[in-house]
């Protein structure tokens, strides 16, 4: 696993401890999975967005109108 250094701004630093203090390794863990969450938000709206400037027509849609209703 590939170790980074970063600097936060105080005010960042503090609101940060409050909720993954280091002393529990819970804050290399949170900013990992925040970074992670990032990463799929960014890809996600890179497809949203390459979707809406090319978006299926009609013969490559899936075709919904006789779907069966789930019943759970």
């Amino acid at each position: 696993m590939r170790s980074l250094l970063i600097q936060l701004d105080d005010s960042t630093a503090k609101r940060l401890e409050r909720i993954a203090p280091a002393r529990q390794r819970k804050r290399a863990d949170f900013i990992r999975e925040a970074v992670k969450e990032a990463i799929r938000r960014h890809e996600y709206a890179r497809m949203r967005e390459a979707y809406r400037l090319q978006p299926d027509s009609a013969e490559e849609a899936d075709d919904w109108s006789s779907a069966e209703e789930f019943q759970a």
